[in-house]
């Protein structure tokens, strides 16, 4: 009986496990919680945001960045793209249907390029939560003291160019006033004035040149590129807790039946 509780205890924890990760030196807007991700929950049922997830990653992250262990007819059949449509617009070169999702860029070349080589993406979500991934597309700034001269508040010094700087903008990293936290964790304030102390504090994140898109519109564009990258890790997991449900359903209906047989079982003994 215990090793069937803890069974169900384990399965639905898989089945319905929440996603997250640090965040490195990225800041809040209200500056009260360093170091937190921006939140957000993948929906593999939405397939709109998962087709405009794979447009965007397609055309501007697929040419350093494969996805390898996913192959294009199945991320066509479950994002719900007919398979013209998807070589016409999301395959570049003379890969068939069946292909895995590899790039053509040599390794040892990217290495020269970029001190090293881009990794696959497949797994990448998976490996640090969709959370960190959203809040790491978001948080490139300009720091002319960087190779390619941007960096980022999640991966600090981290060795590749902002692609996406066209869609997004110029994103530098400013300092504002913020209100002073109290040891009891509420706003310092002046004794005679009441009013709030604040301090300076840098490492904000603000748009100084506008890109094609507006900071909400490129944050939607990066929810489904991060949501796109989610499905690519886990391509099962809307059947994989749809089929789960009723795994615990015959579980529990199976554990009552036992018990029940137990029951009858040890009035014979007596």
């Amino acid at each position: 009986m215990k090793f069937l509780a803890l069974m169900l205890t384990f399965m639905s924890l898989q089945i319905f496990s929440a996603e997250g990760g640090p965040c490195g030196d990225f800041l809040s807007e209200d500056a009260l919680e360093e170091g937190k991700c921006e939140e957000f929950k993948a929906d593999h049922t939405d397939k709109e945001s998962l087709q405009r997830g794979a447009q965007i990653f397609m055309n501007y992250c697929y040419g350093c960045h494969s996805l390898k262990y996913g192959r294009y007819n199945r991320v066509a059949r479950d994002l719900g793209i007919p398979e013209d449509l998807f070589q016409e617009n999301l395959m570049f070169g003379d890969q068939k249907m069946g292909d895995l999702m590899a790039i053509g860029m040599d390794e040892l070349e990217a290495k020269e390029w970029f001190g090293v080589a881009p990794p696959d993406l497949t797994l990448e979500t998976a490996l640090r939560g969709t959370d960190w991934v959203y809040t790491y597309l978001i948080s490139f700034y300009e720091d002319n003291s960087r190779p390619f001269g941007v960096n980022n508040k999640v991966y600090e010094n981290v060795g590749m160019p902002h692609v996406l700087e066209g869609l997004q903008g110029l994103q530098v990293s400013a300092c504002k006033q913020v209100p002073q936290l109290a040891a009891n964790g509420g706003l310092k304030q002046d004794p005679l004035s009441g009013e709030v102390i604040t301090e300076e504090l840098c490492g904000f994140l603000e748009i100084e040149q506008e890109g094609q898109m507006t900071s909400k519109q490129f944050q939607a564009s990066m929810k489904d590129v991060t949501n796109f990258l989610s499905y690519m890790s886990d391509p099962i997991r809307e059947e994989r807790k749809y089929i789960g449900k009723f795994v615990i359903l015959y579980l529990l209906i199976f554990t009552v039946l036992s018990y029940l047989l137990y029951r009858e079982f040890k009035k014979d003994v007596h």
